[in-house]
């Protein structure tokens, strides 16, 4: 038995909780996984999971060893690192997640330059605006834009994105351009949740964040559609500007509120919390972060936030 592979696969299976995700993730049978598991019980002498018909649960020594496995695997992996990876060719696989809309526009082309500079480094794109579990789903790095990051995310800042409040001429021709935020109350906005009702939008008012409410009918979780409607004379949309910009070249909406900024985005390299980062992850982040593509705003080290 290869001691660091069972030590891997024990790991696995303790954040997945299942044999068969492991197996899948891994391309092997069950049953390979479950003997692993097993000889390595044998050989410690002790129970590590607790099995059911539904579910795994690790023993108190499961727990403690499973810490000390990780200890281990990031020293085995920080090492071998060291010594050869930064003098080498990048190469292996690299399972990224991708926003959508920001993924197609600014960083396939981004991915694909990458590619065509490191053919030894394999990718496999998922492309989704749904906030992914790295550990669970076996993700290397994920990109995502947000404004805050939630407590004990592993990321590095990457770049920023502007947000910009958007309409067509002839929506404005019709209801009038608002002068100021609160006007909004009185216009049809178009909401990129479905928050409906509730929703606000905030602007930094005479130096200070302010929100401020606006009712919304039609609603979704795409902000290329959002904008589209916007484009067709049906509101008002606030929206980063790699998806505006090409509908504001366009001429068919124009940029309102100027005078108001609203929060930039934050563009972030999301990283699993729980392993040492690979020599091809870090060269693609450094990649990714050198683009102005992505962004003119400034980028940052690796970090771990410790509150939102």
């Amino acid at each position: 038995m290869d001691r660091l592979d069972a030590m891997r696969q024990f790991v696995r299976v303790a954040e997945l909780g299942s044999f068969s995700a492991v197996a899948q993730q891994l391309g092997i049978a069950r049953s390979v996984v479950t003997r692993q598991i097993a000889a390595l019980e044998a050989h410690l002498g002790v129970k590590l999971m607790a099995r059911s018909t539904r579910r795994l649960a690790l023993t108190s020594a499961g727990t403690a060893y499973l810490e000390k496995c990780r200890v281990i695997l990031n020293l085995v992996e920080a090492a071998e690192t060291d010594v050869a990876e930064e003098r080498q060719t990048p190469r292996g696989n690299i399972r990224i997640s991708l926003p959508l809309s920001f993924g197609l526009k600014r960083l396939a082309p981004l991915l694909l330059e990458f590619s065509q500079r490191y053919p030894e480094v394999a990718l496999d794109m998922d492309y989704s605006d749904r906030r992914v579990n790295l550990i669970e789903e076996g993700i290397d790095l994920s990109i995502r834009i947000t404004r805050r990051l939630q407590p004990g995310d592993v990321a590095r800042r990457i770049g920023s994105g502007r947000m910009l409040v958007v309409a067509s001429p002839e929506y404005l021709a019709r209801h009038g351009r608002p002068r100021h935020p609160s006007e909004l109350a009185h216009h049809e906005c178009l909401g990129y949740t479905a928050g409906g009702a509730g929703q606000s939008w905030q602007f930094m008012v005479d130096g200070q964040l302010a929100s401020f409410p606006v009712r919304s009918r039609i609603n979704a979780n795409n902000g290329d559609v959002l904008t589209e409607a916007a484009a067709q004379g049906l509101g008002i949309t606030l929206q980063p500007d790699f998806i505006a910009d090409s509908f504001l070249a366009a001429g068919r909406v124009e940029s309102i509120l100027t005078d108001f900024p609203v929060p930039e985005l934050g563009i972030y390299a999301m990283l699993p919390s729980n392993r040492h980062v690979p020599h091809r992850v870090r060269v693609l982040m450094d990649f990714l972060a050198a683009s102005e593509q992505i962004s003119a705003g400034e980028t940052g080290s690796l970090r771990t936030p410790v509150s939102s």
